[in-house]
């Protein structure tokens, strides 16, 4: 038996992955609300690579598929990425920076950004979807295949619990990021939007409905307290500059969490404490969790884990 712990986004993955090989697996959920509650669910590999070492890219060039094969809303909409008129450079900059991408007319593909960006970079190949609902999916199929959530743990330990796992792996930090979610009636946008901007980057994330996800601050700090008025601030001020009419979105939800990160950024399997350890996502999560899930059913189905 596999005691999964931790029903975040890795979690869920992992206990998934050893479900499907047939190996016998339980959820242990722990009380807190897991980091990847507050997602923006963008399944975007090539954008990523503007910042995220190679191995992260490779991670999550096959996140979407695996998200389709489970969960029936993933978005193939592809992300445009723009920038304002002074902020050329840096369009510029992530062009060098990223693959799979081609300069467009954003109007083209968001009828709403005509005359507010004269041109845009598109990731054809990559999607976006709800992470909440995601995982609600992920959790009922567990469910139907008769995996349990339990209290206390029988088996093997694979310790998928973020940031709670810093009493196994000393070097996990935090990162923390806030989020904001808005309904904005007169904005129409079908696909992510990410804002360049030299400061304060932003993202637009659909959710349906006239709902948006607005993302996301990255600051190094242990501090899970409410959102700040400056990150407040900020992310209005930029999403402001993709449309004005967010001027009027109505504020549903504000979000902080603290993403578990390792020194080097990647997401990885480790052995520690006599656990196996899937930890370390960043800002990564639903790229990499797959990934690694199916990793480490593959190493265990073959013989070629164990804790020790």
């Amino acid at each position: 038996m596999y005691s999964v712990l931790g029903a975040g986004v890795a979690g869920l993955c992992v206990a998934t992955a050893l479900s499907e090989r047939g190996l016998p697996v339980e959820l242990v959920a722990g009380p807190d609300i897991p980091a990847s509650h507050w997602a923006g669910g963008m399944l975007a590999p090539m954008c990523e690579g503007e910042s995220a070492p190679p191995e992260v890219v490779h991670m999550g060039k096959h996140a979407a598929d695996w998200w389709s094969a489970r969960f029936d809303g993933v978005q193939w909409r592809g992300t445009l990425v723009v920038a304002s008129p002074r902020d050329q450079a840096e369009l510029q900059r992530f062009a060098r920076a990223t693959r799979g991408h081609h300069t467009v007319d954003p109007a083209q593909y968001e009828a709403d950004l005509k005359g507010r960006f004269s041109r845009a970079l598109y990731f054809p190949e990559e999607a976006h979807m709800d992470p909440r609902a995601a995982m609600a999916c992920l959790r009922q199929r567990l469910a139907d295949r008769g995996v349990a959530t339990v209290k206390t743990p029988k088996g093997q330990i694979i310790d998928c619990r973020g940031l709670a796992a810093r009493d196994q792996l000393p070097d996990l930090r935090a990162v923390r990021g806030e989020m904001l979610v808005v309904h904005a009636a007169d904005v129409h946008l079908t696909r992510t939007v990410r804002l360049l901007h030299p400061r304060f980057p932003c993202y637009v994330v659909p959710r349906g409905n006239g709902i948006y996800m607005i993302g996301a601050t990255m600051v190094e700090s242990d501090d899970d307290g409410p959102i700040t008025a400056r990150a407040l601030m900020e992310m209005l001020s930029a999403v402001y500059t993709i449309h004005p009419a967010f001027a009027e979105a109505q504020l549903l939800e504000t979000g902080t969490g603290l993403r578990p990160s390792f020194p080097d950024n990647i997401p990885c399997i480790r052995k520690a404490g006599g656990r196996i350890h899937v930890n370390g996502m960043y800002r990564h999560g639903y790229l990499a969790a797959p990934y690694l899930a199916e990793e480490l059913a593959d190493r265990l189905t073959k013989g070629l884990m164990n804790a020790s």
